[in-house]
């Protein structure tokens, strides 16, 4: 695999203070089911700050995870804009948006999407082997990733020797090798117990503690009251958008 040269993005932030991270505007996403039209987005508009603790709440068919992917460069909007840390997304190239996809985003999925024949610490380097980083640099920043979810004991071992737990901090381990601007975390509990759920959110609070912006997308009332604010979607749109206090 080649290594991949960051491309020069412009700055295009169009009013957005330098602290924003995140601008969506009039955000619109239609499907074609067949002869008629859903709109899976209406219009979606908020800011979100370098360094904020956000939850993206709703439930099933509410649009949240249409608006995950578009967040994550997964996917474009149908009309309006978004803004990744400066630069519009819309103007830029499949290679600019690779390079996001694997610099700038880190994703956390309910599914850990590890893959099963290789090491935590093999895991965790996948993101540096696709963009070049030499073997030396690469296996340096992975331990140094493990060590920050504490599973410094654990760089050798593989994901059926590791609890459900354990595994999903080797997945944000891996979201977090590349330094990116954000962690973008799907439903990240989903797959876990209670007990086990707890400990991952507390380790969500240590990373936004020491400065990680966060955008965690879930249907559940007690995961979203973790973060410091909540955007509620509905139907397509903003219902809410309210500070939790913490």
């Amino acid at each position: 695999m080649g290594s991949q040269v960051a491309p020069a993005l412009g700055r295009d932030v169009e009013g957005a203070a330098p602290s924003v991270i995140i601008k969506t505007e009039d955000l619109w996403k239609t499907y074609d089911m067949g002869a008629i039209q859903v709109n899976a987005l209406c219009g979606v508009s908020f800011q979100i700050e370098r360094g904020e603790y956000v939850a993206i709440m709703g439930p099933s068919g509410s649009g949240k995870s249409t608006l995950m992917n578009l967040i994550g460069c997964l996917d474009t909007p149908t009309r309006g804009e978004y803004w990744l840390n400066g630069r519009r997304v819309s103007e830029l190239t499949d290679d600019e948006l690779a390079y996001i996809r694997n610099k700038e985003i880190g994703f956390v999925f309910q599914t850990f999407n590890l893959l099963s024949r290789a090491t935590a610490l093999h895991n965790v380097e996948l993101p540096l082997i696709y963009n070049g980083t030499p073997a030396a640099e690469r296996r340096a920043r992975a331990e140094e990733a493990l060590r920050t979810v504490e599973l410094g004991d654990r760089m050798e071992h593989k994901p059926n020797e590791l609890s459900g737990g354990q595994r999903q901090r080797v997945a944000i381990a891996r979201a977090l090798v590349n330094r990116p601007s954000i962690i973008l975390a799907d439903e990240p509990t989903g797959n876990l117990d209670t007990a086990t759920g707890d400990e991952i959110m507390a380790l969500f609070d240590r990373l936004n503690a020491s400065g990680n912006t966060i955008v965690l997308v879930t249907h559940e009332h007690d995961i979203a009251a973790r973060a410091r604010r909540i955007i509620h979607i509905r139907d397509g749109k903003v219902a809410r958008d309210e500070k939790t206090g913490r």
